[in-house]
Formats: C-alpha cells, sequence, structure tokens
C-alpha cells in the first residue's frame, strides 16, 4: 500500500511493520518528532524511534498506577503523561522523567500541551490546571462537575474543557478572566477544535455528538451512532471530522457552514465490528480506523473505499497514530501489542 499526491492510496502493500509485545493495555499514544510515545496499563510509557524500528522501545517507569493520559510535551521529543497515581510526569527523550506535579489522592485524567506557546494543562477532578513559566504558580480553572476532556485551540491560546452541560472555554493568558459556557444538556467527555478554530466538538456519553460554531453560537447534533463515540479527529484542512462509534469510519462535512443538514460520508468496514480509534493523517486526506476485532484500514470520506493496513486478530485496537511525515502508523492494543506500519512511498 502507498499514499501517493492529493493522499490517493495504492495497492502496493505496506512495505514493513513491526510488532512490539509490550503485555499490558495500551491507553494512549502519541508523537513529538520521530518519537512514538504509548502509555500503558501498567504504569510505563514506551518510546519507540519511528527511524530505527529494529530497536526495542525504550520503556520509562512513568506511574505506580495506570497511565491515564498521554500527550506530546511542548519541548521536541519529550511527552507528559498523567496516572491514577495523581502525578503529572515528563518524559525526556532518552527516557528520564520529571514529577512536574503530584495531587495526594486525586487522579490525573486529562492533559494537553501547545509548543507554539508554552501552554500546559491538565484536568483532575473538577479542576484543570494551566502551567506557564516555571516560576509561575499553576493557575486554578473550576468547573461544575468533572472534566470530561481538554483541547487547545490551534493557535495556542484558548482552552476548551468538556463536563456535565457542556464546555467552558478560557483565555490562557488571562489570568482572572470568566469562562465563556457552551451549554447543552448531558455529559460531554472529548471534546475537539476544528483546525480553523471555529468549531468546538464532544463526544457524548450518550450515542451521540455534540457542536458550537463559535462565530455565531449555532448548535449542531450528530447523532444515529451504534455505540459511544470514543474517537474522532479532523481531516488535515478540516474538510472532514472522522469519528468512531460505528461499523464504518462516519465523516461529517465541515465545509460551506459546517454538517447542519447534511448527510455524513462513510467509508470502512471489518466484519460488523465497531471502529474504536480514527487517526487522520498529517499531509494527506487519508484516515487511518482501528476496529474492536483488531482491523486497521486506510481510506477517505466517500464511494472510494479502503485499503486494508493490518488483518482481524481479535485484538481490539485502542489507540492510533501518525508520524509527522505520514508514511508510519502506529496502532496499539487492548492485548498489549503495538503494530508499526511502515509504507512505501508511491
Amino acid at each position: 500500500m502507498a499514499i501517493g499526491a492529493g493522499g490517493a492510496i495504492g495497492r502496493g502493500g505496506v512495505d514493513r511493520k513491526v510488532t512490539f509485545s509490550l503485555g499490558d493495555y495500551v491507553v494512549a499514544a502519541a508523537v513529538n518528532g520521530r518519537l512514538f510515545a504509548v502509555g500503558l496499563g501498567d504504569g510505563t510509557v514506551r518510546l519507540i524511534d519511528s527511524e530505527t524500528l529494529d530497536a526495542e522501545p525504550i520503556s520509562v517507569s512513568a506511574h505506580k498506577g495506570a497511565v491515564l493520559c498521554l500527550t506530546a510535551d511542548i519541548d521536541r521529543g519529550a511527552f507528559l503523561s498523567g496516572g491514577d497515581d495523581g502525578r503529572l510526569v515528563r518524559v525526556a527523550p532518552v527516557g528520564t522523567t520529571e514529577t512536574l506535579v503530584e495531587t495526594k489522592g486525586r487522579w490525573v485524567e486529562h492533559v494537553a500541551a501547545h509548543p507554539g506557546t508554552g501552554f500546559r494543562v491538565y484536568a483532575s477532578g473538577k479542576d484543570a490546571f494551566v502551567l506557564g513559566k516555571k516560576s509561575a504558580a499553576p493557575r486554578k480553572l473550576s468547573h461544575p462537575t468533572s472534566a470530561g476532556g481538554l483541547a487547545i485551540n490551534p493557535k495556542g491560546r484558548r482552552l476548551a474543557v468538556s463536563h456535565y452541560n457542556g464546555v467552558s472555554l478560557w483565555w490562557l493568558a488571562s489570568q482572572d478572566s470568566e469562562p465563556l459556557r457552551l451549554e447543552w444538556q448531558g455529559s460531554h467527555l472529548q471534546v475537539a477544535w476544528s483546525p480553523d478554530g471555529d468549531y468546538v466538538l464532544t463526544a457524548m456519553q450518550e450515542n451521540a455528538l455534540h457542536g458550537w460554531r463559535l462565530s455565531d453560537g449555532e448548535h449542531m447534533r450528530m447523532s444515529g451512532y451504534a455505540t459511544k463515540v470514543r474517537s474522532m479527529a479532523f481531516t488535515r484542512r478540516g474538510h472532514f471530522l472522522a469519528t468512531g462509534g460505528s461499523e464504518q469510519v462516519i465523516c461529517w462535512p465541515f465545509t460551506g457552514g459546517g454538517p447542519m443538514g447534511k448527510a455524513p460520508q462513510e467509508f470502512g468496514g471489518a466484519g460488523g465490528a465497531p471502529v474504536t480509534a480514527v487517526a487522520a493523517n498529517p499531509l494527506h486526506d487519508v484516515i487511518a480506523a482501528g476496529f474492536e476485532n483488531g482491523t486497521v484500514v486506510l481510506g477517505q470520506p466517500g464511494p472510494g473505499g479502503s485499503a486494508l493496513v493490518m488483518k482481524p486478530d481479535g485484538n481490539p485496537i485502542t489507540a492510533l497514530c501518525w508520524n509527522p511525515g505520514g508514511d508510519k502508523l502506529l496502532a496499539g492494543t487492548e492485548g498489549g501489542e503495538v503494530h508499526v506500519a511502515d509504507f512505501r512511498p508511491a
């Protein structure tokens, strides 16, 4: 298989696939430069060099419990990991760790960072905390209920925190501003910004998405899913929002005013298994999708179909992540296996 100019998918086959058996549930995956990182249920973070896939991953003891969240840090090659031991840990590219925050008796459940503006944010219970310069105390942002998700907008200036009955939008650089409340009844979990920063989307506890267009306050509701949506990703230019939660990848259009009144496009399928993870290629209009039965496919919205990357093995895909060059795809599984597919250039 090859990814050609404009994101066209060829049928040349995967150049090679490397598999690492890491022994525990893959909770999350992230990438920073040439390094992939995966956070595991045993509290370790494993670092995988995408340029030297023959080398064994570096194992980092990050937490005394499970890893709950993972993201690229503001420094190249580093990562931030939150765990159920109440610690926020920085993992350096060489595998050393630094505990940035320790909260007794609380979990660090969500983390986000923006290298352009240097902000780091983590959430524990009802509160989010903004870490700016090293000498400054964290800024506490309180919410009516526990945070369901965090996302920093593309410009790195605003923070979206999802919670029960909506989303709170904060200005990161302001020390005393009140949030803009985006309200909608129900429990809001994962949250995402569109690449142009005008849309905020949440996956809800029910089998639906909700969104807001910030330019005019317009609401949008996307329902009809078979299961809860646990993964969503905008394509590189923001034309589509790809989502799991169904037997095919559901792609909502975000051109010409957004998805209101428009039917989604679909692709993929793996014998009736639900889509558990999606990831948009950073350079091409291609979406990777992982399924509950272990299948991984590449595809594009519309009738063009999809191409098989990994055959089903019964091991659910829990995380997907592309490298910045868009030619290597990491897939983590519930059983603790990590596969890296290396695509031959077209």
